[in-house]
């Protein structure tokens, strides 16, 4: 197979059209079923691996420490895999079921081209691809290097405590906030039902 530079001219894929060789469209199928392969199994993998530790954790319940620790060390991991399995399917998904319907299509994306945009902008329900979603689903391909490292990072027990903490104190301040707001006008109109009585009485 090879790599092409793909609209708008910024940046090198694979080529996904039949009518430049068989070379291209194997490689190019190769690259999505293996890409929708290894996602299933990463899936299926860690959706065992979150349901072993979830057993494990009920058979070992009780007041103990070293029982807390383990909870704790469950929790947090099972939802460490469950943030890396939303962020994989989120960013490979696009690309590769894309891609898949691409090669079936025999299209790519020098559709996108300026000859072809025109068509594209007039018949917008037949378009062969839709570039813009193109170029979003190789962004988040990329993205997912970025994000993985961010996931074990953020999505720790430690982390997550100090945040539900933030999170209370700012909704707490809200709330005393309005309240405060609330009082304000009601002590007001106190007062002035106070100066109103004193000035009867004094008439």
């Amino acid at each position: 197979g090879e790599y092409t530079i793909q609209w708008p001219d910024t940046w090198c894929f694979i080529n996904t059209r039949k009518s430049d060789g068989m070379d291209n469209t194997f490689f190019a199928i190769t690259f999505a079923v293996l890409g929708v392969f290894s996602l299933l199994v990463t899936v299926s993998c860690n959706v065992m691996t979150i349901r072993g530790l979830i057993i494990r954790c009920k058979t070992k319940t009780g007041t103990s420490q070293s029982s807390k620790q383990w909870e704790r060390l469950t929790t947090e991991t099972v939802i460490q895999l469950l943030g890396i399995m939303c962020v994989l399917l989120i960013c490979w998904s696009p690309l590769l079921v894309l891609l898949l319907k691409m090669i079936y299509n025999n299209v790519s994306s020098d559709a996108c081209n300026s000859t072809s945009l025109e068509y594209n902008t007039t018949s917008s329900q037949d378009a062969p691809l839709d570039c813009n979603f193109f170029l979003t689903a190789i962004r988040l391909a990329s993205l997912n290097q970025i994000l993985d490292p961010w996931v074990y990072l953020l999505l720790r027990e430690i982390l997550l405590r100090k945040f539900c903490i933030m999170a209370n104190a700012v909704s707490n301040c809200s709330i005393e906030e309005q309240k405060e707001t609330q009082t304000a006008p009601d002590t007001g109109n106190k007062l002035n039902q106070d100066g109103n009585l004193l000035k009867s009485q004094s008439n």
